[in-house]
């Protein structure tokens, strides 16, 4: 049946599929990450290694594009997150291992990333939802540009401390969004208090 002029046709998924072009996607980006990361530590800032890492990451917004064509799903909820902390986090051991990133600030984003997703799923647990912000996309897209300038050759043999100071700059967006993440959800969970005791 024609979908009439002026509405938009129906997801081609529903919430609770698993097998969505989507989902294929991201789950690509997750089996090609371990690929980058072994190309960081084997072979350090080559332009082999930022092209691998480009479309590791772009991959991440044909996923966002397809999910909005075909519909959203739990379990591109989960795994898309997932797939860019394996990643970043990834990448950025691989960089430290490296000695091109500190451990300082590569341990506070990686000790964020994995306190928030823990929160998140409890709050998720308690019907509590948590969507991401705009200045959490930035955040992330900050990392991925940290890394990025990390294995770009003319920028790690001469201008090291453009991906440093990129770095650094992350974990501020880290840090304040991952506060912003707390105060956002501890104020769902208190008018939802403040429901159940209304009611």
């Amino acid at each position: 049946m024609a979908v009439p002029d002026g509405e938009d046709a129906p997801p081609a998924f529903g919430p609770a599929a698993l097998v969505t072009p989507a989902n294929l996607v991201t789950v690509a980006r997750i089996a090609a990450s371990p690929v980058f990361i072994v190309m960081i530590v084997s072979w350090g800032a080559r332009w082999a290694t930022f092209a691998v890492g480009f479309v590791i990451a772009m991959t991440d917004y044909l996923d966002g594009w397809l999910a909005r064509r075909h519909g959203s799903t739990r379990a591109g909820a989960f795994l898309d997150p997932l797939a860019d902390k394996v990643f970043v986090l990834g990448g950025m051991a691989a960089l430290v291992w490296n000695g091109q990133f500190h451990v300082v600030p590569v341990v506070i984003i990686a000790v964020r990333e994995l306190v928030i997703s823990a929160y998140r799923s409890r709050a998720g647990r308690r019907g509590i939802s948590i969507p991401a912000t705009k200045l959490a996309k930035w955040k992330t897209f900050t990392q991925l540009w940290a890394i990025g300038f990390a294995v770009m050759p003319p920028l790690a043999t001469n201008a090291h401390w453009v991906a440093t100071l990129t770095l650094w700059v992350a974990v501020a967006l880290t840090i304040w969004t991952g506060w912003s993440y707390l105060r956002s959800a501890r104020s769902v969970a208190a008018a939802q208090l403040g429901d159940d005791t209304d009611g």
